[in-house]
C-alpha cells in the first residue's frame, strides 16, 4: 500500500471493524483513522496518496463489512465532529452526531425534526442515505452540508448536488461528509417530544430493537417508507414481500430474519458476514420468485468476501 501520512489523530492499521458494526461482523481494514479535529481530517486527505481508497464510516448501523476485510482507509469522525447548533429555525448537526440526539434537541427548542428520533445512526449516514420515516425525510428539512473532499479541500454541497432520491443521494467519492444544515418547522416542544415517546414505543413493538440487526435490510419497491397513517398500504413493502415469500424468520448459519419484522436481518448468535449476505440474497432470490420483483439491499455491504 501507498505510503500513509502521519495525522495528529488516531491511525490504527490493520483494525478488525467487526466491533464497529451494529452487526458485529466483519474483517479487518488496512487502517482506521480517527481524526484529531477538522485541520488533521484536511491534512491527512491532501496527504494522502490518491490511488488509496476512502471510507467514510458512521456508527455501522446500516453496514455489512464482509469477512475478508477492507482495503481502505476507514475514517470515522468522533467527538468535535457531533455537535448540535441551533439558529433561529436552522439545526446545524456534526456528521457523528446521532440522529436522536439532533431529534431530541430540535424538540426542546420548539423545532420539528422528529423523523430523526426512531433512525438508528448518525447524522453522516442519515443525509448520505436521505433517511426517512413516517413520509419525512432527510431532503425535506436539507439546506446544505460542508464535506472535505478526497483531496482534503472543504466544499460546501446543496440539495441538488446530492441529487436525493429514495435512500441515496451523489456524495462525491471519497468526500468525507463533516456536518449538515437542517431547516425545521416549528412546534410545542412538549407535544414534539410526546410524538417522538410514541414512535419510539411503536418502533418497540413492531421492530427487534433488543437484537443485532442494521436496521430495514431491503428497500421498500414502493419508493417510500412507511407513513405511519391508518391508511397506508403494504403492497410493495419489502416485509409484506419477504411474508409472502415465506422467509420470516428464515436462517443460514447464525444469520436470521426476524420474526417480529421479516425485513429486519439480525445476527441470532455467531453470524459470519458471509451468512448474513447469503441469507439477504437467498430472499431476494425467493421474493423475485413468488413476486417477480426484485428486492434492493438498503443495508450498505463493502470489502472482500
Amino acid at each position: 500500500m501507498s505510503q500513509i501520512p502521519t495525522p495528529r489523530g488516531k491511525l490504527t492499521p490493520n483494525r478488525d471493524l467487526s466491533d464497529l458494526t451494529w452487526l458485529r461482523v466483519g474483517g479487518r481494514a488496512d487502517y482506521l483513522f480517527q481524526p484529531a479535529d477538522l485541520q488533521d481530517l484536511c491534512d491527512f486527505l491532501s496527504a494522502l496518496p490518491a490511488d488509496v481508497t476512502v471510507f467514510p464510516m458512521g456508527v455501522g448501523s446500516n453496514l455489512i463489512v464482509r469477512d475478508g476485510g477492507l482495503r481502505a482507509v476507514v475514517i470515522r469522525l468522533g467527538r468535535g465532529f457531533n455537535g448540535i447548533e441551533i439558529d433561529g429555525t436552522r439545526v446545524t448537526a456534526g456528521a457523528a452526531a446521532l440522529d436522536a440526539h439532533v431529534a431530541k434537541r430540535a424538540a426542546d427548542a420548539g423545532l420539528d425534526l422528529t423523523f430523526l428520533r426512531t433512525i438508528p445512526g448518525s447524522i453522516g449516514g442519515a443525509v448520505r442515505m436521505n433517511a426517512g420515516c413516517y413520509g419525512s425525510y432527510t431532503a425535506d428539512h436539507f439546506v446544505s452540508a460542508r464535506v472535505v473532499l478526497r483531496n482534503g479541500t472543504l466544499a460546501t454541497v446543496t440539495a441538488e448536488e446530492l441529487n436525493f432520491q429514495y435512500r441515496q443521494s451523489d456524495l462525491p467519492e471519497g468526500a468525507v461528509l463533516i456536518e449538515a444544515t437542517f431547516e425545521a418547522p416549528s412546534g410545542e416542544a412538549a407535544a414534539l417530544n410526546a410524538r417522538m415517546e410514541a414512535q419510539l414505543a411503536k418502533r418497540d413493538e413492531t421492530q427487534p430493537t433488543k437484537d443485532r440487526s442494521a436496521g430495514s435490510t431491503f428497500r421498500n419497491p414502493a419508493g417510500f417508507s412507511s407513513t405511519g397513517r391508518a391508511d397506508d398500504v403494504h403492497d410493495l413493502k419489502a416485509w409484506k414481500l419477504i411474508d409472502d415469500a415465506g422467509m420470516r424468520g428464515a436462517r443460514i448459519g447464525g444469520a436470521q430474519m426476524s420474526e417480529k419484522h421479516s425485513n429486519f436481518l439480525i445476527n441470532a448468535g455467531g453470524a459470519t458476514a458471509q451468512d448474513l449476505e447469503s441469507l439477504g440474497e437467498l430472499v431476494r432470490k425467493r421474493v423475485f420468485q413468488t413476486s417477480g420483483i426484485e428486492l434492493v439491499w438498503e443495508i450498505m455491504r463493502v470489502g472482500d468476501p
